[in-house]
């Protein structure tokens, strides 16, 4: 009887171990899914700073020009454990210099790195993977353009089970299909490109959209604000409800929100905002126009700031 239990405790253990290796496999696109498309660099530095690359992965007291210098290093304290942001320069050894273009989309897009890595999502692929791969082309174009950093950045700090970087394939079979933000048929050109910004490489959601257990982003409450995803504070309500959100807010005053980092309370966006801001100020102001016109007609949802 005890044989027979071994036997099948054996069994269910190979079973479970096969099942995990197949459901956790890497998922990538291949080079003929990837479009015969040149880098358009001006695009590229739209990009850069629509996604909020130097936010994360330049030194933190990083200003003017050094803000391209993207040797990574930062540390991001979470309920997971700590991520040690990596260095996405053009180093090839220390960064993404090596990288080829079908690389960095699998990264971005399907949070798949050289060699088959699962990436954390720390790094926001999640959003990232509703880009378009052209757009992603250029911005590996651009970046390619910008200094090369030597540093070495240190590994993550988890506690198991996230330290097993395999485990994340089932995580991505929940939260990642790698398709682009296809365009609202009924929406405006301005709101489409807001929407594009916004859930795309501006990933808003990744901050703004309250998250379960598992670190997966609460789509039903998306950008109704949240707990903070480091360290203690609470994010704001971005939805138009007018109890809530920002919902009083006219469209100019999003857009100077935005661009200044003035809300019409006389109040200053201040901690990580203070670097969005200062990204979206690079941006036209066309596409500023279009994030706030995305804001301003997206459904209300009236979720209240916990009182403490």
């Amino acid at each position: 009887m005890l044989r027979k239990l071994l036997i099948l405790v054996v069994g269910l253990a190979a079973i479970g171990g096969g099942a995990f290796y197949v459901l956790t496999i890497p998922r990538t696109l291949a080079a003929t899914d990837l479009p015969d498309h040149k880098a358009d660099l001006a695009n590229g530095e739209t990009m850069f700073w629509a996604g909020g690359c130097e936010s994360c992965h330049a030194a933190v007291d990083a200003k003017g020009e050094d803000l391209k210098k993207l040797g990574g290093g930062r540390s991001l304290a979470t309920p997971f454990g700590t991520f040690h942001v990596p260095n996405i320069s053009s180093d090839k050894e220390h960064g993404i210099g090596a990288w080829s273009t079908l690389d960095f989309v699998n990264a971005m897009k399907m949070g798949i790195g050289p060699g088959g890595t699962h990436l954390y999502p720390a790094f926001p692929y999640t959003s990232y993977q509703r880009m378009k791969i052209e757009d992603l082309i250029d911005l590996k174009g651009y970046l390619d353009t910008l200094p090369a950093v030597a540093s070495v950045v240190p590994p993550h700090d988890l506690p198991f089970p996230f330290s097993v970087r395999r485990g994340l394939g089932l995580w991505q079979l929940l939260y990642v299909d790698g398709k682009t933000l296809a365009p609202d048929p009924k929406a405006t050109a301005p709101i489409n490109r807001g929407a594009y910004l916004v859930e795309g490489p501006g990933h808003c959601g990744e901050c703004h959209t309250p998250r379960n257990l598992i670190g997966g982003r609460q789509a039903s409450l998306s950008l109704a604000g949240g707990p903070a995803p480091e360290g203690d504070g609470h994010i704001p309500n971005i939805t138009p409800d007018e109890a809530t959100g920002i919902g009083r807010w006219s469209h100019d005053e999003i857009v100077q929100a935005l661009s200044t980092g003035f809300t019409p309370d006389f109040d200053a966006l201040g901690g990580d905002m203070a670097a969005v801001v200062q990204n979206i100020g690079h941006l036209t102001a066309e596409d500023q126009n279009a994030m706030a016109d995305y804001l301003k007609a997206i459904p209300p949802i009236n979720n209240p700031k916990p009182q403490k």
